[in-house]
This record gives C-alpha cells, sequence and structure tokens, in this order.
C-alpha cells in the first residue's frame, strides 16, 4: 500500500522506517533539500522535494491512489492545510494529521479532519487498524482506547448469508447498533437476517476487534 508522509523531521523519519518494515511503498515529502539527500541516504523511500502543502507536489507524490497521507510536519497549520487537501481535493482514502500543541486537536476536528494523533505509534496503529482488517474500518475509539466503534462489510461469499443476527457468534462485548443496507440505515434486533453487502456499525472493546472481524469475515 502506498504510504505518504508530509514532513521529513524525526517523526517523519522515524513513521517511514516504520512503515518499510511493514513492507509498505513510502513517499515521503519535505521542503528542506539539505534534508531530503539525508533521507535519500536513509531511506528506501522515495523522496520528495517539495511543499506538502502544494496541490501539486501532493499530485507528483502520488495522493490520488495513495491508501493513506500523513501530515506529519512540525508546524500544526502546515498539517492542517495538507489533511485538507488530501481529504478535500484528492478523496485520499485515509487521512491522518499530527498536532505538536494538543490543544490544537479539536480545531482540526472541527474542520473535518478526524484522525488527530501527537504519537507516532499511534499514527502506526492507526494505519494498521485499516490495513489488517481490510473491510473493516474504525469510526472512533472510546474510553481512551479500550473501546471502539467500527464498521464492517459482509464479503460477497459471506457464511452468514439468510442468518439471523442472534445466531453469530460473536464475541462477548461486542453490540451491533445498526446496520446500513442499499443505503438505508436500520436498527437491527436478533431476527434481523443478514446478506452479503450489509455494513454492520458496532461498538466493541479493544481486545475483541480482530475476534469479531474474523468472526463476520468467514466465508462459505
Amino acid at each position: 500500500m502506498r504510504m505518504i508522509i508530509v514532513g521529513g523531521g524525526q517523526a517523519g523519519r522515524s513513521l517511514a522506517r516504520l512503515l518499510l518494515e511493514r513492507r509498505h511503498e513510502v513517499c515521503l515529502i519535505e521542503k528542506d533539500a539539505a534534508r531530503c539527500r539525508e533521507l535519500a541516504d536513509d531511506l528506501d523511500a522515495a523522496i520528495f522535494p517539495g511543499d506538502g502543502t502544494n496541490v501539486a507536489v501532493l499530485e507528483a507524490a502520488g495522493a490520488r491512489n495513495a491508501g493513506c497521507v500523513m501530515a506529519v510536519t512540525g508546524v500544526d497549520q502546515d498539517n492542517l492545510v495538507t489533511a485538507q487537501l488530501a481529504q478535500g481535493h484528492f478523496s485520499a482514502k485515509k487521512v491522518i494529521a499530527r498536532v505538536n500543541d494538543p490543544r490544537n486537536a479539536e480545531t482540526f476536528r472541527a474542520l473535518g479532519i478526524q484522525d488527530v494523533v501527537s504519537s507516532t505509534e499511534i499514527v502506526v496503529q492507526l494505519i494498521e487498524q485499516e490495513v489488517d482488517s481490510a473491510h473493516m474500518h474504525l469510526i472512533a475509539s472510546l474510553n481512551q482506547g479500550k473501546g471502539e466503534i467500527f464498521s464492517m462489510t459482509l464479503p460477497y461469499d459471506t457464511a452468514w448469508e439468510d442468518v439471523a443476527l442472534k445466531d453469530v457468534r460473536f464475541p462477548k462485548g461486542t453490540l451491533v447498533i445498526s446496520l446500513i443496507r442499499g443505503g438505508e440505515l436500520t436498527i437491527p434486533n436478533g431476527s434481523t437476517v443478514l446478506h452479503a453487502g450489509d455494513e454492520l456499525v458496532a461498538v466493541s472493546e479493544d481486545r475483541s476487534r480482530k475476534a469479531l472481524h474474523k468472526v463476520l469475515g468467514e466465508t462459505k
């Protein structure tokens, strides 16, 4: 998966190294020419000299086809602009923005950037949640990460076709709160029958996520 990192400082360098270890394709954008040369010598990644708040630079780095765009410069204003461009102009699948001043986090979210973090490790965790679960998407974390709200779409060959919700072996601590089918949202109950393509929105304990993905991902 192509990962675009904007910002080649310590955070960007560390993030790039972690993602390369996980065998992602990494493209790193950095303003400073001298630092670009250092990064090119240090990392097996595509290095793009330029400003990540510039549409042409993001385009050249492949933002239209990126699995994730991460704005991790040391300037919050630049990170916000980059994230907004990635999300609004390029319709990136996932956008993550770093805040250097935690007081700016709510401003970022108010302007539509939901994945706002202040730690490289958390950035990687957010990415891996998407990569490891192809049909599962994190919506929100609850209680400092102890719980999660996420959605998952049943595969076309799901083993749960025509099975009632009450008969699915959900992990303990999981509650399905809505079902989206054909663009229509309903509140399911135990007798609701599942079909391929259904998108389930659930609340679950953090440790139950992988187990739930395994259960709902079962195929015929």
